[in-house]
């Protein structure tokens, strides 16, 4: 092994300090009650965590380990950890919807997400995707991230700096659209996987082909079977991808007490579906299928939607204001402000403590 090899080994990833050891003064910490309900607070010497029924000194934690309990002035005991990367995506501050961890497992696993690749990503929504890309690709690979809306872009950035404690070096992201600006800044032929979370994928089709590699791969996050018909079609009309695939994901808990094992009464269902490609090598056509649609298929009545451009509103999403995102924005980047303090020793000049964020899951 080389001298340089062995710095490389011996380096550690973004972040990765900030997941291990003692809690500190800036950190993000989970506490759950005796019930089950989980709050996420950020810890701030002489400050304090309330509820109804008393409150919980941060200075009990700041130099705790992981998994310790706390007190509260009621006598009621906390468990405190460090925040796993799914916890922290549902309680961070959210503009867009969020793709949930199901859902970016999945995406980084059957898009075969590796060590040093480079990732295209449009649509970063708050930063949730992204992170887990992140940590796939390693700070030796890298994530181009497209986002047409200046406000999403701010909160996820506020979001990924405050959960890796720092700009992470492996990621780029361009506010403005795919199609016009991805030929600008990643090389034809030189992507390995591409991640689209958008409405209309279709439209960007010709672009991703021309970035992608032979072999490289697209998967795209949709909500509706209506937008999964239309890019599966879309893929297969463009000849330049093998045969797509689509799937969506269902996920059950479990109750456990003893020997009463039963099903949760309440699962995470249904949030979109999941539609994947290969590149094809150039100038290679792909196999004709042996099944065909069924007549009608392909009529004008699946695309209810016309000619324009589809709205949030036609995927069921609903419409946010200019200021929940201003508010959602400010509160991102004063997260990120305190997580650099602790990286760095140095509180950006006016920042002041983050708002304690009460997670909306329990443990039951």
């Amino acid at each position: 092994m080389t001298n340089a090899s062995k710095q490389n080994h011996s380096a550690e990833p973004t972040g990765a300090s900030l997941r291990r050891g003692p809690f500190q003064a800036g950190e993000r910490v989970q506490l759950t009650d005796p019930k089950g309900r989980l709050h996420t607070v950020t810890l701030q010497p002489k400050g304090q965590f309330f509820t109804h029924r008393g409150s919980v000194e941060h200075d009990d934690l700041i130099g705790a380990p992981d998994g310790s309990t706390v007190k509260n002035t009621a006598g009621i005991e906390y468990l405190a950890l460090r925040p796993l990367l799914s916890d922290y995506v549902m309680s961070m501050p959210r503009g867009a919807q969020v793709v949930y961890p199901k859902d970016s497992g999945q995406i980084v696993a059957m898009a075969d997400i590796f060590p040093g690749a480079r990732v295209v990503e449009a649509g970063v929504g708050s930063g949730a995707l992204s992170m887990s890309l992140l940590r796939a690709v390693g700070d030796n690979g890298h994530l181009y991230s497209f986002e047409r809306r200046e406000e999403f872009a701010q909160i996820a950035r506020g979001n990924v700096e405050a959960f890796f404690g720092m700009e992470h070096p492996a990621w780029t992201v361009t506010v403005g659209d795919l199609v016009e600006a991805l030929s600008a800044t990643c090389e034809p032929g030189t992507i390995d996987r591409v991640v689209l979370d958008m409405l209309a994928p279709w439209e960007c089709l010709e672009a991703v082909a021309e970035a992608l590699m032979p072999g490289g791969v697209l998967i795209c996050y949709v909500a509706t079977a209506t937008q999964l018909s239309r890019t599966a079609e879309a893929m297969r009309d463009h000849g330049g991808f093998a045969e797509p695939a689509a799937w969506e994901s269902l996920v059950r808990g479990w109750h456990l007490e003893g020997l009463a094992v039963r099903p949760e009464h309440r699962m995470h269902g249904h949030t979109g579906f999941l539609i994947t490609a290969r590149r094809l090598a150039p100038n290679t056509a792909p196999p004709l299928r042996k099944r065909r649609p069924a007549k009608g298929a392909h009529g004008e009545t699946v695309m209810p939607f016309g000619a324009g451009e589809w709205t949030p509103a036609d995927a069921g999403e609903r419409p946010l204001s200019d200021k929940k995102l201003r508010r959602t924005a400010r509160e991102a980047t004063t997260n990120a402000a305190h997580m650099t303090e602790r990286t760095t020793g140095a509180l950006p000049e006016g920042s002041e403590p983050p708002p304690e964020a009460a997670d909306d899951r329990t443990n039951s």
